[in-house]
């Protein structure tokens, strides 16, 4: 998070000051903050909090490094300084400390102030108001403040008992600057319980050098016998005690730099910024529907009912599979869960790998068959190639579309899958293999010791198959085919796109043509119009092309079933509100 937080005081005789601050560092050091490390003389702590883990340290230096960066420091001048240290938090010369983000190579930084002028004066004038004009009723408690000049102030002050004060407590504050004013509001709850947590541990170590040195020696007794004296000259001196001496704790400053650096480390990291998409698309309202349909029937099976079915045909559900073999671990709600399980089992990488290896005219055929909806048919002896195949091949489609069977021990009709994996033995019925609606990809054993030249480290797998893609229906090269399989091919072949910028492509060509089958879907299916305006309509959408119309249809098979029942219930409630009039 790009904030400061700092610690500030009220002195008697100087008014606000800061105490300690620390901010964040995107860039290289500051003068005076990292250079003159002594490996030697590093003090190294590891604190774990919130499950962030960060290496805190305190950077050595010579005295001669030390006063230079004093004498250049825009603080406040020694003249100006509490002689007890009661405006003074580091020792002349500290060098300050520094821990380091091993996560994002952040460094967060802590002195008595801040190095640049302009956020000197920024945390000088936040720290005034503090503790002046900005104070909610009782003077102590959060409050908000800030501008877009000098940025919005979280501020929380707050008292710490001390015998020989004023009162006998001393006027402290903690406050967090930033100039994004709607992240700062959004981490008002966040920012109180903890800064509230950093000010109860003060508190109670003050109290209880406070109740000691009362029980030792009790001011208010002495105070009422010497009313007459003036009071500056009552205290031995001790008018502005440092916060070290008024808990007791020598550490006290390494413990805040460890407290406001993960503060802002855990506050950076609770919220996060993501661009906003609009409506989901098709693909994740069908996974939600498909994982809902899982969901329920998980939770209606009743395995004391199970009954055996060794014959019955391997189960199928649109988009995801259940392998024969291994029911319950080879469900694949969509394709990112399948890429991860079968990466070392993968032979296809892409779609890109897939061209090559099978040559651009077969590679056509087949994405030409699969666009369309035709029945996509391997026989190969080897399943996790037959599976490489089918996850590259079913990114083209729409989650909704696919319907897989990734192997089997018989032939499956097309309504129950349009991607079918069978081993080599599986007679395939004659009308299918000289169907238009069917392609099939035979592996056999390669003739040849090599086919084409190896690009993948892995590709030594492939040397020993050759692939003959088949069709009652085969493609002819000057066919024009439909828009989107010509700007997939563009895509694979243009080498300055990378695997994953040719998968983005893959993904804005299916979201533009699903919109484009949504109309249709809306104009055909709800408002059923005439075809006369159903073909001005698919002129307008630039798939007037029977290969476009054909896709279009296939691809409306995909729709949620979400978008479906919205589309009808807009249409319906007009319709009700008229017969009711």
């Amino acid at each position: 998070m790009n904030a400061i937080v700092a610690l500030c005081h009220f002195c008697e005789l100087h008014g606000p000051r800061t105490l300690f601050c620390t901010e964040v560092l995107h860039s290289p050091l500051p003068q005076g903050a990292g250079s003159g490390d002594i490996s030697g003389q590093n003090e190294q702590a590891e604190e774990e909090e919130g499950g962030i883990q960060m290496s805190s340290r305190i950077r050595s230096h010579s005295p001669a490094e030390g006063a230079s960066a004093d004498s250049s420091s825009p603080g406040p001048k020694k003249s100006d300084m509490c002689e007890a240290s009661g405006c003074r938090s580091l020792a002349g010369g500290h060098p300050g400390y520094v821990s380091h983000d091993k996560e994002t190579s952040i460094k967060y930084v802590s002195h008595q102030h801040p190095n640049h002028p302009q956020l000197f004066s920024i945390v000088r004038q936040a720290c005034v108001r503090s503790l002046s004009c900005e104070v909610c009723p009782g003077r102590e408690g959060p409050i908000f403040f800030g501008d877009e000049q000098h940025g919005f102030v979280f501020s929380h002050t707050f008292f710490i008992k001390d015998s020989l004060a004023r009162g006998f407590q001393r006027w402290y504050s903690i406050i967090t600057i930033m100039m994004d004013r709607i992240y700062l509001i959004n981490s008002w709850p966040f920012l109180l319980g903890k800064i509230r947590g950093i000010i109860d541990e003060l508190q109670g170590k003050a109290l209880k050098v406070f109740e000691a040195e009362q029980f030792g020696c009790p001011q208010r007794a002495q105070r009422m016998n010497t009313a007459f004296t003036p009071f500056l000259h009552q205290r031995n001196g001790n008018a502005a005690r440092s916060l070290t001496s008024l808990t007791n704790d020598e550490n006290l400053w390494a413990c805040l730099h460890t407290s406001f650096a993960w503060l802002l480390k855990a506050c950076g990291s609770r919220l996060t910024e993501k661009l906003l998409e609009g409506a989901p698309t098709e693909d994740t309202l069908v996974q939600m529907e498909k994982l809902a349909d899982l969901k329920e029937e998980s939770e209606g099976w009743d395995g004391s009912e199970e009954e055996e079915k060794p014959s019955s045909p391997p189960d199928v559900v649109e988009g995801q599979e259940l392998s024969k073999s291994s029911p319950e671990t080879s469900l694949m709600p969509d394709c990112n869960s399948w890429n991860v399980a079968h990466r070392r089992l993968s032979v296809f990488r892409s779609l890109r790998h897939m061209r090559q290896v099978l040559g651009a005219s077969a590679f056509r055929m087949l994405a030409w068959h699969v666009l369309m909806g035709n029945q996509v048919i391997w026989k190969a002896r080897d399943m996790d190639l037959v599976q490489s195949a089918f996850d590259v091949l079913r990114t083209m489609l729409p989650i909704g579309c696919v319907r897989i069977i990734p192997y089997s021990d018989q032939y499956e009709e097309a309504y129950r899958c349009n991607f079918l994996g069978l081993s080599p033995h599986v007679q395939i019925p004659p009308h299918i293999l000289s169907s238009e609606f069917a392609v099939l990809v035979e592996v056999r054993a390669a003739t040849r010791s090599s086919l084409y030249p190896t690009l993948f480290e892995d590709e030594q797998s492939l040397n020993k198959y050759e692939f003959v893609v088949t069709s009652g229906s085969p493609v002819a090269a000057d066919r024009v085919g439909p828009t989107i399989l010509n700007k997939i091919e563009a895509a694979l072949t243009n080498q300055n796109l990378s695997v994953d910028v040719v998968d983005q492509c893959l993904v804005c060509l299916k979201e533009e043509w699903m919109n484009k089958v949504k109309v249709l879907f809306k104009f055909t299916k709800v408002d059923s119009r005439p075809k006369e305006d159903t073909q001005k309509l698919l002129s307008i959408l630039g798939a007037a092309e029977e290969d476009n119309v054909k896709l279009l249809k296939f691809w409306m098979t995909g729709l949620s079933k979400t978008y479906k029942s919205h589309l009808m219930s807009t249409v319906r409630s007009p319709t009700s509100s008229e017969s009711r009039n």
